[in-house]
């Protein structure tokens, strides 16, 4: 494992970054060093376990791993499934190559936050990674018509039915609603008058009424439903 790093501020956001070459890994890096004091960066290239390594260590904020590491084609999602299990918090966003969109939906099932295309210029990272940062999900136009092919194709002990909706209450309704604009938990509170604590009482309940398990599901989830849909896009702009 090869890495490299610069002194880490305290204001910046912390960022690994785990790619199949060392050259795409000094490319990702050096630009991210153009931004400013924005960002933290280390950078790495081998296989899955030395990604998982990396993060385990440095505790980044957003971690952007390779769909394909030295260890195989699709090692980066191994590292999303090890990170879900060990609970790690870190906000994970998975670069692929232009011709690997069909995995894209197993990258937001393992828990990625976001999808960076190779193809897309790098001036766009930065502002993937202040978004993910927040909160939020970053997937082209073309990734979300994916997904949602993916959703309204997946067994149905996965994605609830149309009735699902009716079984929420207005108040579960409302944050459910929230949490696909992207809102943290804090946010959802501070704009909802409660307590967070209350916050992830409500997507409990929520998940168990929709039979659902992640954010990310939750999202695509009130997006495909025609009376949600005017809630703002998750289209990077």
């Amino acid at each position: 494992m090869t890495i490299a790093h610069i002194s880490r501020p305290s204001k910046r956001i912390h960022v690994v970054v785990a790619e199949n070459s060392l050259l795409a890994s000094q490319l990702i890096s050096g630009a991210l060093k153009r931004c400013g004091n924005k960002f933290y960066v280390h950078a790495l290239t081998g296989q899955s376990s030395d990604a998982l390594q990396a993060v385990r260590k440095y505790n980044p904020d957003v971690a952007l791993i390779s769909l394909r590491l030295n260890d195989g084609p699709t090692a980066g999602l191994n590292v999303l499934d090890e990170m879900r299990a060990s609970q790690i918090k870190t906000v994970s966003v998975i670069l692929i190559d232009a011709d690997e969109d069909q995995l894209v939906p197993l990258a937001f099932r393992g828990g990625a936050r976001g999808i960076f295309c190779r193809g897309t210029p790098l001036k766009a990272l930065s502002k993937c990674i202040r978004r993910t940062h927040e909160g939020q999900i970053w997937v082209s136009t073309a990734h979300m018509q994916l997904l949602l092919d993916f959703v309204s194709t997946v067994k149905t002990n996965h994605i609830p039915k149309k009735e699902g909706m009716p079984l929420l209450t207005p108040r579960e309704e409302e944050v459910a609603c929230l949490v696909a604009e992207g809102m943290s938990n804090q946010n959802i509170a501070s704009q909802l008058k409660l307590r967070e604590h209350t916050v992830r009482n409500y997507l409990f309940h929520i998940f168990e009424k929709l039979g659902l398990s992640s954010r990310v599901e939750l999202t695509l989830y009130i997006v495909s439903q025609p009376e949600t849909q005017t809630h703002r896009e998750t289209t990077p702009s």
